[in-house]
C-alpha cells in the first residue's frame, strides 16, 4: 500500500504483518501513528543526524540500530557525516520531510535516536539532554521529583528545560542551546548540572556511573551527552509490549502523567487536542556560561573533575580510571602474592 506524507507517496510493503502481538499492532498502524504526529516528530528530526533503531519482524523479535544510512535511502533524503569516537566516521540520515519518518518505518524503525546536533554543524550540539534515569527501587514518581529539581537547578543557571517521558519509567529534558560548544564542553556542563542536582536532593538523586554506588535514586545520566550517545526522540515508539510513545509533556503535566497512558492509540487524540507540546522548544536558544562557570568551580573549590566515560569511547585526559570501586579496592588490598588482604 502508498502512504500519502505532505504529498510524497511513501510504499509500505506487509502493512498487516504485526509488530506488537500482545495488542495486534501492525506496521501500518506504526506508519499511521507516525502520520498523525508528523509535524511533532519532524520538528525532533528535521536536519539531524539519526539512527534507526530497527524491529523488522516486531518487538518480540531481534532488533538493530542501524547507524549508516540504508543503501536505497531516497534521493530525497539528505545525509550529513558523523565522526564516531574511535575516529571513523558514517553518513546517517538526516530527515527534512514526514516521508522520511514513514520510509524508515516500512524498515521496521519504532525508535528514532537523533543526535543533538543538525547537518550544517555536526560538532556542535545545539541541545543539552539530560536523562533521569530509575534505578531499581525508584519509579516514575522519584523522576518527577527529580524533574522539578532540575528544572530549578537549569533556571538558576539561565536554562529552561522541556520534559518528556522516556517511554519507560523515566524522564528526559531537553534544553536548546546556542551551538558554540563542543560535545566535551555540554558533557562537562551536564555533569556541572547533575552534581549541582545531586547536591540539593542527595536522597533521591545521584550522578555516580557505578551501578554498586547509585542506590535506590535517581541517576542523572551525564553520558548521554558524550558524542555517539543518543535518546530516544519525542514521539518515537519504544520496544514494550503495549507500544508505548516518549511523549512531550509540558511542566504541569508531570505529576499527573501515566507514562503508560501514552501509546500509539492514545497519542494521536492528545496530538489533535493539543498539538506538540514541545512546538515553541526551537524558538529558544540559550547559552552554557554559567553552567561551565559551576563546573569550573566545582573542580577549583571541590575538587570534582570529570567523572567516567562508556566504555566504548577512548580514554579521555583528565577522566578518572574505568574501574568498578569494589575491585578497585580489592586490588589495592592486594598484598601481591595472589592473594587479597
Amino acid at each position: 500500500m502508498e502512504l500519502e506524507a505532505d504529498g510524497r507517496a511513501v510504499r509500505l510493503s506487509n502493512p498487516d504483518k504485526v509488530y506488537f502481538p500482545e495488542k495486534g499492532y501492525t506496521k501500518r498502524d506504526v506508519a499511521e501513528y507516525f502520520l498523525s504526529v508528523g509535524p511533532g516528530i519532524l520538528r525532533v528530526l528535521r536536519e539531524r543526524p539519526t539512527t534507526l533503531q530497527r524491529f523488522v519482524d516486531g518487538v518480540e523479535g531481534e532488533s538493530f540500530y542501524q547507524k549508516r544510512a540504508p543503501k536505497n535511502l531516497p534521493d530525497w533524503t539528505p545525509t550529513a557525516r558523523i565522526e564516531f569516537p574511535s575516529g571513523r566516521h558514517a553518513d546517517e540520515m538526516c530527515p527534512t520531510e514526514l516521508g522520511a519518518v514513514l520510509w524508515a518505518a516500512n524498515l521496521g524503525t519504532l525508535t528514532f535516536h537523533p543526535w543533538p546536533v543538525r547537518r550544517a554543524d555536526t560538532e556542535h550540539p545545539d541541545e543539552l539532554r539530560i536523562d533521569l534515569d530509575p534505578q531499581p527501587g525508584t519509579d516514575y514518581a522519584d523522576a518527577v521529583r527529580a524533574a522539578h529539581g532540575l528544572r530549578s537547578v537549569l533556571e538558576d543557571h539561565g536554562l529552561r528545560g522541556w520534559p518528556k517521558t522516556s517511554g519507560g519509567r523515566g524522564i528526559h529534558v531537553f534544553v536548546p542551546l546556542v551551538p558554540e560548544w563542543t560535545f566535551t564542553q555540554v558533557r562537562r556542563a551536564a555533569i556541572a548540572l547533575g552534581r549541582e542536582l545531586e547536591r540539593r536532593m542527595p536522597k533521591g538523586v545521584t550522578t555516580a556511573w557505578w551501578k554498586e554506588e547509585r542506590g535506590e535514586r535517581i541517576f542523572v545520566d551525564y553520558n548521554q551527552t558524550a558524542r555517539d550517545r543518543t535518546i530516544a526522540s519525542a514521539y518515537s515508539v519504544r520496544p514494550f509490549p503495549h507500544a508505548p510513545v516518549s511523549a512531550p509533556l509540558r511542566w504541569d503535566e508531570i505529576d499527573d502523567a501515566e507514562p503508560r497512558d501514552f501509546d500509539i492509540r492514545t497519542m494521536p487524540g492528545r496530538y489533535a487536542g493539543l498539538g506538540d507540546a514541545h512546538a515553541d522548544m526551537d524558538d529558544h536558544a540559550f547559552r552554557l556560561d554559567q553552567a561551565l562557570e559551576l563546573a569550573e568551580r566545582d573542580e577549583e573549590e571541590r575538587g570534582l573533575g570529570d567523572l567516567p566515560y562508556p566504555p566504548d569511547h577512548p580514554k579521555m585526559p583528565g577522566e578518572p580510571k574505568r574501574v568498578q570501586p569494589s575491585r578497585a579496592r580489592r586490588d589495592e588490598g592486594d598484598d601481591g602474592d595472589g592473594g587479597g588482604k
